[in-house]
């Protein structure tokens, strides 16, 4: 499975960081076969919203290469998915079997038009801003509607990224994960289209 962990000006790290400590733990132990992911942005240097820089693995390549794809949130989200060439981008991720958002992550999901007829959630913070992109805003941990899975705000990150392994592997595997994080907080064989969580 080829993941792409998506980077731009503006993130919050916490919303990438959550998520890929839980899933990059498919790869750790064996629980997936060709576990591989990849750094994706619109540059090669991006600054978080706090000014930590990160380095680009790739940049603008086409993400229909890969198999599940991850938007992180923050601030400039809101500006972003108002950003033609950025959202140019974003929509070559049509055909990848997993979209996967936390946070505001969302928001750019929706300006490409990917969460129409769906429900999804994001930061209780912007709930407002989601709406007119799809069909229900839930009120979630994490939210799965066929391809397109959100996650709420910031720290829904870690959650999202467990949902994940327990959906592509199972509850065993999301325990070992669990245990290996010192996560105890993820309610493990709740598996749905909506996990709720402890908010």
């Amino acid at each position: 499975m080829k993941m792409a962990f998506v980077l731009f000006d503006g993130m919050t790290s916490m919303d990438l960081a959550g998520f890929y400590e839980a899933i990059t733990w498919l790869a750790i132990l064996k629980s997936r076969e060709n576990v591989s992911w990849t750094f994706c942005a619109d540059k090669a240097i991006v600054t978080d919203d706090r000014g930590l820089t990160m380095k680009a693995d790739k940049v603008l390549p086409n993400l229909g290469e890969f198999d599940l794809v991850f938007l992180p949130g923050g601030f400039s989200t809101r500006k972003l998915r108002f950003d033609d060439a950025f959202m140019e981008w974003v929509r070559t991720a049509e055909s990848v079997q997993y979209k996967v958002s936390v946070c505001t992550g969302a928001l750019l999901w929706g300006a490409a038009g990917f969460l129409e007829g769906k429900k999804a959630t994001t930061n209780s913070s912007a709930y407002d801003l989601l709406a007119p992109y799809c069909t229900e805003v839930v009120k979630a941990r994490v939210v799965r509607d066929g391809n397109v899975i959100t996650g709420g705000g910031v720290t829904a990150s870690i959650d999202l990224g467990l949902y994940m392994v327990e959906w592509l592997t199972n509850t065993d595997t999301v325990l070992q994960v669990q245990q290996k994080l010192e996560y105890p907080y993820y309610q493990a064989g709740r598996l749905g289209d909506v996990y709720l969580g402890t908010m």
